[in-house]
């Protein structure tokens, strides 16, 4: 918990977007887990499209402040950020 704390806010509101999907694989699993033998493997693609759909509809949101973050990520990552940007 300590060596997130090293990182500026900005990078911490990041890296608790990943939560989201950690989310989309828990209804992932929600789905599959609930039922555990599909007829054929189409059937789980058509469930997992559904459940997809569903999830993808509640996103509204975008991630505010990039600019500030990709700063952020450049002062921490220079080798990996910088070999991105233009």
């Amino acid at each position: 918990l300590a060596t997130f704390f090293k990182y500026p806010p900005e990078i911490r509101k990041l890296i608790y977007t990943t939560n989201m999907i950690e989310s989309y694989h828990r209804q992932l699993r929600k789905v599959t887990k609930g039922k555990s033998i599909f007829p054929t493997d189409e059937a789980l693609l058509k469930m997992l499209y559904l459940v997809t759909m569903d999830v993808t509809r509640k996103w509204t949101g975008r991630v505010q402040n990039w600019g500030q973050m990709l700063l952020q990520f450049s002062v921490f990552f220079p080798e990996r950020i910088g070999q991105h940007l233009p």
